[in-house]
């Protein structure tokens, strides 16, 4: 019984197979969370959008990681193994950090004593520069071909792909308030650097290159005649392109609340100036001459 999907040198088969650890993972995740929103306090007991946010976050997280897309980027497709990296970042993430309410997100770092680090991480700069780390140290070829091999090693790239994606989210859509990058336009200059450009350089090589680079998905048996190169390239672009959707979905949300909070700051400096200049028109009123 395998517990986690990692490499195996069998032909591939739509036959269901049973990775248990993926679902006790899974169901820790969602017991846990749903334990603590019990104990939440008594003006944050209705938080069911927050509720949905995370159990549909969940929910691609299990069809990311388990039977059939978890076996095949683990032991067969290179382009399954780019799309599950993507559904990491580019939806998982972001969605466990908005379904997280801000109390249960305090409460969790007080009792992990993780404030600090969390605070750290989630600097634009650091942030970003982690994130672009963990994806090239993770699709380099020497990481694929040791680390998918072996159930424990596969574990560890899905947990480091979560917990990177996760880092690389946080600037934007903290739990915690103070952790979230203020200025609308350096959110947008984030997100287009940390998830737009850096990311196209290894996806661009990934597309071009004339031959396979990772020997698990070379060696593996062919998916439905799909070749070790044109699996590669079409990882590529799954890297380049897959995600420039969510980056400018929300680059383009960014600008549209931009402009809405400079509108409601406009009109509150015109009321406020009205309001001063009320009286002092008032004032000179009373002092002119009567004619």
């Amino acid at each position: 019984m395998r517990f986690w999907c990692s490499t195996l040198e069998e032909p591939w088969s739509w036959n269901f197979r049973a990775y248990p650890g993926i679902w006790a993972a899974i169901l820790l995740l969602t017991c846990s969370y749903l334990a603590f929103q019990r104990r939440a306090p008594r003006h944050h007991e209705h938080e069911k959008s927050k509720r949905r946010t995370f159990l549909a976050a969940v929910a691609l997280l299990w069809l990311a990681t388990d039977w059939p897309l978890g076996l095949l980027g683990a032991s067969y497709l290179a382009s399954a193994h780019m799309l599950q990296f993507l559904m990491y970042t580019m939806a998982v993430a972001p969605l466990l950090l908005l379904g997280v309410p801000e109390w249960m997100a305090r409460r969790l770092v007080g009792r992990l004593r993780l404030y600090r680090l969390m605070g750290r991480c989630a600097n634009p700069v650091v942030a970003g520069v982690l994130f672009n780390a963990v994806l090239i140290v993770t699709h380099s070829p020497w990481a694929v071909d040791n680390f998918r091999g072996t159930q424990f090693g596969s574990f560890a790239m899905d947990f480091v792909w979560l917990i990177g994606a996760l880092v690389v989210w946080a600037p934007i859509v903290s739990p915690i308030p103070e952790h979230r990058m203020t200025s609308y336009p350096g959110r947008m200059a984030y997100l287009f650097l940390a998830l737009g450009v850096v990311p196209a350089v290894p996806a661009g090589f990934l597309t071009f290159a004339g031959f396979p680079l990772y020997a698990t998905y070379e060696l593996a048996p062919r998916v439905h005649g799909l070749g070790a190169t044109t699996d590669q390239q079409l990882a590529g672009l799954v890297m380049k392109l897959g995600g420039i959707p969510v980056v400018w979905g929300t680059i383009v949300a960014l600008m549209y609340r931009w402009s809405e909070a400079s509108r409601a700051e406009s009109a509150l400096v015109r009321d406020e100036n009205s309001s001063i200049s009320a009286p002092d028109r008032l004032g000179q009123s009373s002092t002119e001459p009567d004619q």
